[in-house]
Protein backbone atom coordinates (compact mmCIF):
# COMPACT_ATOMS: atom_id res chain seq x y z
CA UNK A 1 0.00 0.00 0.00
CA UNK A 2 1.29 3.46 -0.78
CA UNK A 3 0.37 6.58 1.19
CA UNK A 4 2.65 9.35 0.00
CA UNK A 5 5.49 9.63 0.65
CA UNK A 6 5.73 6.10 2.13
CA UNK A 7 5.21 2.52 1.06
CA UNK A 8 3.65 0.22 3.69
CA UNK A 9 3.61 -3.53 4.07
CA UNK A 10 1.48 -5.87 6.15
CA UNK A 11 2.96 -8.82 8.03
CA UNK A 12 1.04 -12.00 7.13
CA UNK A 13 1.69 -13.46 10.57
CA UNK A 14 1.11 -10.71 13.16
CA UNK A 15 -0.92 -8.28 10.98
CA UNK A 16 1.30 -5.29 11.82
CA UNK A 17 1.62 -2.61 9.14
CA UNK A 18 5.08 -1.13 8.64
CA UNK A 19 6.99 1.38 6.56
CA UNK A 20 9.21 -0.01 3.83
CA UNK A 21 12.67 -0.49 5.42
CA UNK A 22 14.30 1.66 2.74
CA UNK A 23 12.21 4.64 3.94
CA UNK A 24 12.92 4.51 7.68
CA UNK A 25 13.89 7.86 9.26
CA UNK A 26 17.44 8.40 10.43
CA UNK A 27 18.35 9.18 14.03
CA UNK A 28 18.61 12.94 13.48
CA UNK A 29 14.99 13.09 12.28
CA UNK A 30 13.88 11.00 15.26
CA UNK A 31 15.78 13.13 17.73
CA UNK A 32 14.35 16.38 16.33
CA UNK A 33 10.80 14.98 16.46
CA UNK A 34 11.15 13.73 20.04
CA UNK A 35 12.49 17.12 21.14
CA UNK A 36 9.18 18.65 20.05
CA UNK A 37 7.31 16.59 22.66
CA UNK A 38 6.56 18.20 26.02
CA UNK A 39 6.78 15.14 28.22
CA UNK A 40 7.70 16.52 31.62
CA UNK A 41 8.05 14.17 34.61
CA UNK A 42 5.58 16.05 36.85
CA UNK A 43 3.16 17.28 34.19
CA UNK A 44 -0.33 16.31 35.37
CA UNK A 45 -1.78 15.84 31.88
CA UNK A 46 1.11 13.63 30.80
CA UNK A 47 0.76 11.54 33.95
CA UNK A 48 -2.96 11.18 33.28
CA UNK A 49 -2.12 9.91 29.79
CA UNK A 50 0.44 7.42 31.16
CA UNK A 51 -2.06 6.21 33.77
CA UNK A 52 -3.84 4.39 30.95
CA UNK A 53 -1.04 1.85 31.26
CA UNK A 54 0.16 2.49 34.81
CA UNK A 55 -3.22 1.92 36.48
CA UNK A 56 -3.97 -1.58 35.12
CA UNK A 57 -0.32 -2.57 35.51
CA UNK A 58 -0.12 -1.47 39.15
CA UNK A 59 -3.39 -3.29 39.90
CA UNK A 60 -1.63 -6.52 38.89
CA UNK A 61 1.84 -6.05 40.43
CA UNK A 62 2.85 -6.67 44.03
CA UNK A 63 4.92 -3.83 45.48
CA UNK A 64 8.71 -3.90 45.39
CA UNK A 65 9.47 -5.34 41.96
CA UNK A 66 12.23 -4.40 39.53
CA UNK A 67 11.15 -2.72 36.32
CA UNK A 68 12.65 -1.25 33.17
CA UNK A 69 11.11 1.71 31.35
CA UNK A 70 12.24 0.80 27.82
CA UNK A 71 12.14 3.78 25.47
CA UNK A 72 11.47 6.21 28.31
CA UNK A 73 12.23 9.34 26.28
CA UNK A 74 13.70 12.55 27.71
CA UNK A 75 11.13 12.82 30.52
CA UNK A 76 10.72 9.43 32.24
CA UNK A 77 7.43 10.24 33.96
CA UNK A 78 6.16 6.65 33.91
CA UNK A 79 9.27 5.44 35.73
CA UNK A 80 8.72 8.17 38.32
CA UNK A 81 5.09 7.08 38.79
CA UNK A 82 6.09 3.44 39.23
CA UNK A 83 8.90 4.37 41.62
CA UNK A 84 6.41 6.37 43.68
CA UNK A 85 4.24 3.22 43.77
CA UNK A 86 7.09 1.24 45.36
CA UNK A 87 9.00 -0.30 42.45
CA UNK A 88 12.70 -0.08 41.54
CA UNK A 89 13.01 1.33 38.03
CA UNK A 90 15.81 1.35 35.46
CA UNK A 91 15.74 3.54 32.36
CA UNK A 92 16.67 2.93 28.75
CA UNK A 93 16.24 5.05 25.66
CA UNK A 94 18.59 4.91 22.66
CA UNK A 95 18.59 8.71 22.33
CA UNK A 96 18.21 10.01 25.88
CA UNK A 97 19.23 7.24 28.31
CA UNK A 98 21.57 5.08 26.26
CA UNK A 99 22.86 2.90 29.08
CA UNK A 100 23.75 -0.60 27.81
CA UNK A 101 24.29 -1.81 31.38
CA UNK A 102 20.51 -2.23 31.68
CA UNK A 103 20.84 -5.22 29.33
CA UNK A 104 22.96 -7.06 31.89
CA UNK A 105 19.96 -7.46 34.21
CA UNK A 106 16.55 -9.11 34.02
CA UNK A 107 13.38 -7.49 35.26
CA UNK A 108 10.06 -8.41 36.82
CA UNK A 109 8.36 -6.12 34.32
CA UNK A 110 9.23 -3.95 31.33
CA UNK A 111 7.14 -1.00 30.15
CA UNK A 112 6.96 0.37 26.60
CA UNK A 113 4.72 3.42 26.34
CA UNK A 114 4.49 4.94 22.86
CA UNK A 115 7.55 2.92 21.87
CA UNK A 116 6.47 0.02 19.65
CA UNK A 117 5.49 2.35 16.82
CA UNK A 118 9.12 3.54 16.63
CA UNK A 119 10.73 0.09 16.27
CA UNK A 120 12.74 -0.20 13.05
CA UNK A 121 13.28 -3.92 13.74
CA UNK A 122 10.23 -4.94 15.78
CA UNK A 123 10.86 -8.70 15.79
CA UNK A 124 14.42 -8.20 17.08
CA UNK A 125 13.18 -5.69 19.67
CA UNK A 126 10.58 -8.12 21.01
CA UNK A 127 13.25 -10.82 21.21
CA UNK A 128 15.37 -8.42 23.29
CA UNK A 129 12.41 -7.65 25.56
CA UNK A 130 11.88 -11.37 26.06
CA UNK A 131 15.51 -11.73 27.19
CA UNK A 132 15.09 -8.82 29.62
CA UNK A 133 12.04 -10.33 31.33
CA UNK A 134 12.40 -12.75 34.20
CA UNK A 135 10.26 -15.89 34.07
CA UNK A 136 6.84 -14.82 35.32
CA UNK A 137 7.50 -11.25 34.21
CA UNK A 138 5.19 -8.84 32.43
CA UNK A 139 5.74 -6.75 29.31
CA UNK A 140 3.37 -3.76 29.46
CA UNK A 141 2.79 -1.97 26.15
CA UNK A 142 0.81 1.12 25.23
CA UNK A 143 0.51 2.14 21.59
CA UNK A 144 -2.36 3.28 19.38
CA UNK A 145 -3.86 0.11 17.91
CA UNK A 146 -4.60 0.15 14.21
CA UNK A 147 -8.26 -0.83 13.93
CA UNK A 148 -9.49 0.41 10.55
CA UNK A 149 -7.52 0.35 7.30
CA UNK A 150 -10.01 2.69 5.65
CA UNK A 151 -8.85 5.62 7.81
CA UNK A 152 -5.15 4.73 7.79
CA UNK A 153 -4.12 7.37 5.23
CA UNK A 154 -5.55 10.22 7.31
CA UNK A 155 -4.74 8.77 10.72
CA UNK A 156 -2.83 11.30 12.85
CA UNK A 157 -0.68 8.52 14.32
CA UNK A 158 0.57 7.54 10.88
CA UNK A 159 1.56 11.10 10.00
CA UNK A 160 4.30 11.27 12.66
CA UNK A 161 7.46 10.57 10.59
CA UNK A 162 9.00 8.55 13.45
CA UNK A 163 6.04 6.15 13.64
CA UNK A 164 7.02 3.28 11.39
CA UNK A 165 5.11 0.22 12.62
CA UNK A 166 1.43 0.04 13.53
CA UNK A 167 0.15 -2.81 15.67
CA UNK A 168 -3.28 -4.33 15.99
CA UNK A 169 -4.66 -6.19 18.97
CA UNK A 170 -4.01 -9.27 16.82
CA UNK A 171 -0.31 -8.31 16.69
CA UNK A 172 0.08 -8.68 20.44
CA UNK A 173 -1.93 -11.88 20.51
CA UNK A 174 0.40 -13.29 17.83
CA UNK A 175 3.49 -12.21 19.83
CA UNK A 176 2.04 -13.98 22.87
CA UNK A 177 1.46 -17.19 20.91
CA UNK A 178 4.94 -17.03 19.39
CA UNK A 179 6.66 -16.68 22.77
CA UNK A 180 4.16 -18.85 24.69
CA UNK A 181 3.11 -15.83 26.73
CA UNK A 182 -0.35 -14.90 27.92
CA UNK A 183 -1.88 -11.73 26.43
CA UNK A 184 -4.35 -9.51 28.23
CA UNK A 185 -5.89 -6.34 26.75
CA UNK A 186 -7.15 -4.55 29.89
CA UNK A 187 -8.17 -1.41 28.01
CA UNK A 188 -7.96 0.10 24.54
CA UNK A 189 -4.38 0.54 23.25
CA UNK A 190 -2.84 -1.37 26.17
CA UNK A 191 -1.44 -4.90 26.08
CA UNK A 192 -0.07 -6.83 29.05
CA UNK A 193 2.03 -9.82 28.02
CA UNK A 194 2.94 -12.33 30.71
CA UNK A 195 5.97 -14.57 30.36
CA UNK A 196 5.43 -18.04 31.84
CA UNK A 197 7.36 -19.05 34.94
CA UNK A 198 8.95 -21.97 33.11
Amino acid sequence: MRVKPYDYWRCHHCEATFVDPSQLPDQSIEHAQYRRHRNEVYDADYRKFLARLASPLLERLPVGLSGLDYGCGPGPALAAMLTEAGHRMALYDPLFFDNPKVFDARYDFVTCTDVFEHFHHPFAEVARLDRLLKPGGCLAVMTAFLTDDTVFAGWHYRRDPTHVVFCREATFRWIARHYHWHCEIPRINVALLYKPVC
